[in-house]
C-alpha cells in the first residue's frame, strides 16, 4: 500500500509540480489550496505526511502545523515545509512550531522523495 501525502500550496503550478514528483515516486497524493482546506483533508484522508507552503491565505503553513501538533490524532504526522522563506530565523521558528523538514523552493524531486 502506498503512503498518502497531502500537498498544501495556494499556487496551482506548485501543487501540480510537487504532486507529480510524489506520484512518480509511488505516493498517493491529495491536494489542498490553503491551510483551512488542509485541516479538513487531514481529518478525511489521514495522510502519512504533509508537504506545505508557509505563506498562504486563510491559514498559513505554520498555523496549520501548530494546529496539527496540538491535536493528539495528528501530532505525529510529519510536516515538510517547502517555501521561499530562506532566512535562518524562519527555519528556526518553523522547527519550533513542529515542522519536521524545511526545504527552500524550488523543491526538487530528490529532496521530497
Amino acid at each position: 500500500m502506498s503512503k498518502k501525502v497531502l500537498v498544501v500550496d495556494d499556487v496551482k503550478s506548485e501543487l501540480q509540480l510537487l504532486s507529480h514528483y510524489l506520484e512518480q515516486a509511488g505516493y498517493t497524493v491529495t491536494v489542498a489550496e490553503n491551510g483551512l482546506e488542509a485541516l479538513d483533508k487531514v481529518q478525511a484522508e489521514k495522510p502519512d505526511a504533509i508537504v506545505t507552503d508557509l505563506v498562504m491565505p486563510k491559514l498559513t503553513g505554520l498555523e496549520l502545523c501548530r494546529k496539527l501538533k496540538k491535536d493528539p490524532n495528528t501530532a505525529d504526522i510529519p510536516v515538510i515545509a517547502c517555501t521561499t522563506k530562506d532566512r535562518k530565523i524562519d527555519q528556526s521558528w518553523a522547527k519550533k512550531q513542529g515542522v519536521t523538514t524545511y526545504l527552500i523552493k524550488p523543491c526538487t524531486a530528490e529532496q521530497l522523495c
